[in-house]
């Protein structure tokens, strides 16, 4: 072949040439000196790339072209084209695993000396997230506070964790307990808890976490959720883990549906929703710890007007505040020694 074959010649076969090319197999031939293949009319080059794939070939006893079978030919054109393709496919394939190992150690490495690398808009924390949770071996820890997460999220992760989890790789996430309310959260931990992950919940709140191997931590930045921090360092990454550890001994099976797990985790939220109220904080802030909206917490402070017949936030306050007073001291006379027992011993 004396030219390299592409799109734009395949489209030529697709058109002119073929037109000639039928042609030729309805006369029988096409002549050599037909004017209309003179040089540099319209159907030169359809002639040269016919000629040239070997659709047409010369009698030299008659001087014209005469039409070859074209499954005599294909197999010379496109044969060498998927071996190339095959070339391409194998280098493409080095080289992205080049550009992953060396991906892994850009993430796993302390940049510049530094325990902690600085991530800064949602593309870039998405992106090095993805590629982390990519290079894992072992083990993926994640913490995921603020109670339910979008449908849209959960569609990327349980991609991205199910791809983890065929690998082999061992996967523990915590969520609040008001994720238990959210269909799609539910959705997503039994598909994942089916393929071996483990998903609890809890009533604290936690601040998000994502924990690679032991080796690598990512948290939010305190600038805000379009900043995060890569941590490198072994010692705090350890203790990251250590805490998370902690909050998970205390939690509870996504999975556990009795009636008396319902009841503990109902009293958790209450409970929960009451320590906000005493403690003062405002409702936005009390509704991102307790993992709901601001207008559901709200629901939850209407429901506990009514429990304690309060009509307004401060009979509210003053009502669980009694009742806190009254429990108190009831613990501290169980507490204080009968009053022959509690006198001074003099030898």
């Amino acid at each position: 072949m004396s030219i390299e074959y592409g799109a734009e010649h395949r489209r030529l076969l697709e058109t002119r040439a073929s037109v000639l090319y039928r042609e030729a197999v309805e006369h029988g031939s096409v002549q050599r000196d037909d004017p209309r293949f003179a040089d540099g009319t319209v159907d030169r080059p359809s002639l040269d790339l016919l000629t040239d794939l070997g659709l047409l070939a010369l009698d030299p006893t008659t001087g014209s072209y005469v039409p070859v079978d074209p499954a005599t030919v294909q197999s010379r054109v496109v044969a060498p084209m998927g071996q190339m393709a095959a070339d391409l496919l194998t280098e493409s394939t080095s080289w992205a695993n080049t550009f992953g190992a060396l991906g892994q150690v850009f993430r796993r490495t302390a940049l510049g000396g530094s325990p902690i690398t600085e991530l800064r808009g949602y593309a870039n924390i998405n992106r090095f997230i993805q590629a982390a949770v990519g290079d894992a071996e072992k083990e993926l820890l994640t913490a995921q506070p603020a109670g339910a997460r979008s449908a849209a999220t959960l569609k990327v992760a349980i991609e991205r964790d199910l791809r983890a989890l065929e690998r082999g790789i061992t996967l523990r996430t915590l969520y609040q307990h008001s994720a238990r309310r959210s269909i799609a959260t539910r959705e997503y931990a039994e598909e994942v808890s089916r393929h071996g992950a483990e998903i609890r919940t809890l009533d604290e709140f936690f601040n998000r976490l994502i924990v690679v191997d032991r080796v690598l931590a990512i948290v939010p930045g305190v600038e805000g959720t379009h900043v995060a921090i890569a941590i490198h360092d072994k010692s705090l990454v350890a203790y990251l883990v250590d805490i998370f550890d902690r909050y998970w001994e205390r939690a509870r099976a996504f999975a556990d549906r009795e009636e008396a797990t319902a009841r503990d985790i109902a009293d958790d939220v209450h409970n929960m929703t009451v320590r906000m109220l005493v403690e003062g904080h405002s409702d936005h802030a009390s509704a991102k710890r307790v993992g709901v909206s601001t207008r559901t917490y709200a629901g939850y402070v209407a429901a506990l007007k009514d429990e304690y017949g309060a009509q307004t936030r401060f009979q509210l306050g003053y009502a669980m505040g009694q009742l806190e007073a009254k429990n108190g001291r009831r613990r501290n006379s169980q507490l204080e020694p009968p009053e022959e027992n509690n006198r001074m011993i003099v030898p």
